[in-house]
């Protein structure tokens, strides 16, 4: 019988798991919230109703994905209490604040507002329900702003000292910790992200619709509007991935060693290797394509810049290469395709064929899912690629885990899979339902819902009465 994993690994695999799944639904929810303010600034500018249509039709495929982002949010924070309890303690004083930031403004104005947007409609004034939504589309960013901020300290920890039992806290100011060296490329990569993984799924909707021949106003005008995204982010997004990877060299370098494959050091300029298959145990990647000299040229703008390779890290330190760089080059191929089929609504845009294109259509379909594979793959590349540290540098992971016993958490594991994939997979394939149908001219809103508890206003049971009264 070969070796069970241990309790460690099983934590490990619990938590990628979950953060997996639930990294998913904000990926979606930063840049639909968004996608609704400007479908309602240009409703209330231009009086069209294709932009009210399109509002109403994703309000709510918003608020499923938002609910499915809570819930499975609430899951995570729990592992940090019962898998992760000793990291909880030592890094507690840092993380515990940035965490209640997050839920004392960015979940407090999301939750304050999003009734108001979601069934607010027909009951508040234009002006207050706009507010409404581009709080709730505000406090999506927020939240990313303090969880982004809590992830970045852990890779590069700043502002921070430790006391006699060995915790990591503040020691001087606070934005030393909130604003530490990672924290900007990571925020603008990762918002920046969210805002092409929405643009791309509101694409392949609107493409299904046009190859399925609904080539209605609306399925044209959020066709076009993602295609106007993705012409524009993805080639900024690539910039913006450079100068994250320039500031991962600088404070992780070990990490871009390993999404390089770059085993050994090359003091004369290092190749980029293409494809290759990571061969850790004899530290070199076979079957390596590769160009010459044209990392260095990326990392350092010289060709013939020095490049220091794993062999630089001792060996207990390194990350595991294979995971990273595999990862690292499905997100940036999923990129270049991304900035490709933007490049080519142009050319379809220019040549007034934009929603004639029929094999742009079927290629903004298949790219539907990318934004979502490509936010993954990035996360597994900075996560993964931060091993076998929790806190870079400080502590390891190894040594934040609580002393849970294997079989606990294989427990929890499988509940965690058994449920995940029933309830989540049933909320994913009612959104796909959403979805497979074309928005229509009026489309209607969300249902109202009760104002309380109970069911019913206390008007409606007067007006309820006298009716009655009336009838007898």
């Amino acid at each position: 019988m070969p070796d069970l994993p241990d309790a460690l690994v099983l934590a490990r695999i619990q938590f990628a798991f979950t953060v997996s799944f639930h990294f998913l639904f904000p990926a979606i929810t930063i840049g639909l919230a968004s996608y609704l303010a400007v479908l309602e600034a240009l409703w209330l500018r231009t009086g069209k109703g294709v932009y009210m249509d399109l509002f109403k039709y994703w309000v709510k495929i918003f608020a499923l994905i938002f609910a499915m982002g809570v819930v499975s949010g609430i899951v995570m924070s729990y592992q940090f209490g019962t898998n992760w309890a000793v990291f909880s303690d030592r890094a507690g004083p840092i993380i515990g604040p940035l965490m209640a930031y997050e839920v004392l403004t960015a979940f407090f104005l999301e939750a304050g507002f999003l009734g108001v947007m979601l069934f607010g409609m027909n009951r508040v004034g234009k002006g207050l329900h706009f507010t409404a939504t581009l709080m709730v589309a505000f406090g999506t960013f927020v939240s990313a702003f303090w969880i982004l901020s809590v992830n970045s300290w852990m890779q590069t920890p700043t502002g921070f000292a430790t006391n006699a039992v060995g915790q990591f806290i503040p020691a001087g100011s606070w934005l030393d910790i909130i604003f530490n060296p990672s924290f900007p490329y990571r925020l603008a990569h990762t918002v920046s992200a969210a805002y092409l993984t929405t643009a791309f799924i509101v694409g392949g909707v609107g493409a299904w619709h046009l190859l399925r021949n609904h080539e209605t106003p609306q399925a044209r005008t959020m066709f076009s509007m993602a295609m106007w995204m993705a012409a524009i982010v993805a080639p900024l997004q690539i910039v913006i991935g450079d100068m994250h990877g320039l500031n991962t060299l600088e404070h992780q370098p070990a990490k871009v060693m390993a999404m390089e494959g770059h085993f050994d050091s090359h003091p004369e300029g290092a190749p980029l290797i293409l494809f290759g298959i990571p061969n850790s145990a004899e530290s070199r990647v076979d079957h390596a394509i590769e160009i010459p000299k044209l990392s260095s040229l990326i990392l350092k703008h010289d060709l013939d810049a020095p490049l220091a390779g794993l062999d630089t890290i001792p060996p207990e330190n390194r990350p595991p290469v294979g995971i990273v760089f595999w990862s690292f080059r499905v997100m940036v191929g999923l990129g270049f395709l991304m900035a490709g089929l933007g490049v080519l609504s142009l050319l379809a845009r220019w040549r007034g064929k934009l929603f004639e294109w029929r094999g742009l259509h079927r290629f903004a379909l298949v790219m539907g899912p990318s934004g979502l594979v490509a936010v993954l793959a990035g996360w597994i590349t900075t996560e993964v690629g931060r091993q076998p540290w929790t806190v870079y540098g400080l502590m390891r992971t190894a040594e934040s885990a609580s002393p849970l016993a294997a079989p606990a958490v294989a427990a929890s594991l499988i509940a965690f899979v058994v449920i995940y994939f029933l309830v989540f997979g049933a909320g994913v394939l009612y959104i796909l339902k959403l979805m497979s149908k074309p928005p229509e001219p009026h489309e209607p809103a969300p249902p109202r819902t009760p104002v309380r508890t109970a069911g019913i206003t206390p008007a409606a049971a007067l007006t309820a009465g006298a009716n009655t009264g009336a009838a007898e």
